[in-house]
């Protein structure tokens, strides 16, 4: 017996996965290349959806503090296409070559 249902997925539509603690690849990225305190960044939550290799993704970074403020609840890669303001680094991560690089950053206070 089930007690829930999952919503079905449309033909041809991705899951997106929900949101986790931000991607080791984007993390490093904006710690190294990008000069931010990495106590700021290992604090902040990440959403992906699939490139176009196996191994790649997009990531958008956000601070959970940041969205639960705005009264955003982050589900997936979609739930900040309307809020670019919440997006704090949005770019783009290959785990087979270990490169990483930015799309979009938003200046925030760190």
């Amino acid at each position: 017996m089930l007690f829930w249902k999952r919503k079905a997925t449309e033909e041809g539509e991705i899951k997106l996965p929900r949101p986790s603690d931000i991607p080791g690849m984007a993390g490093r990225h904006m710690v190294t290349e990008m000069k931010k305190d990495p106590d700021w960044v290992w604090k902040l939550k990440g959403v992906v959806r699939p490139a176009d290799k196996k191994k790649a993704f997009y990531c958008r970074v956000f601070d959970e503090t940041q969205t639960k403020k705005a009264n955003v609840k982050v589900e997936n890669w979609t739930s900040l296409d309307g809020h670019p303001e919440l997006i704090l680094w949005e770019g783009y991560f290959d785990n087979e070559t270990y490169t990483a690089r930015t799309e979009k950053f938003v200046k925030s206070a760190e």
